[in-house]
């Protein structure tokens, strides 16, 4: 399939079109100022597929998913907890 060329601007301000377009197998090269920047296409196209791989699936805590700062704020926390956890050895001669 041939690869499309569209600006970088147009990308910008229609990039839910564009993802369309590629989760139908569609490639584009997004120019910036007449010159090439970069190529961006579906994920199989570059037979990355099979090295993705799912850590979390935050849908199945919360429907819409989970805010990035809801998340930080829990690991903030939990790194606090490990770090108090932790014992320092006493120095005494």
């Amino acid at each position: 399939m041939k690869t499309a060329i569209i600006g970088l601007k147009e990308l910008r301000e229609n990039t839910s079109h564009y993802i369309a377009e590629m989760s139908k197998g569609k490639s584009f090269m997004v120019l910036q100022r007449s010159k090439p920047v970069f190529r961006i296409g579906p994920v199989d196209e570059w037979g990355d597929e099979g090295t993705w791989e799912t850590a979390v699936d935050f849908t199945k805590i919360k429907r819409d998913g989970v805010l990035t700062a809801e998340i930080l704020k829990v690991m903030e926390k939990m790194q606090r907890k490990n770090e108090s956890n932790r014992k320092v050895p006493n120095k005494t001669k």
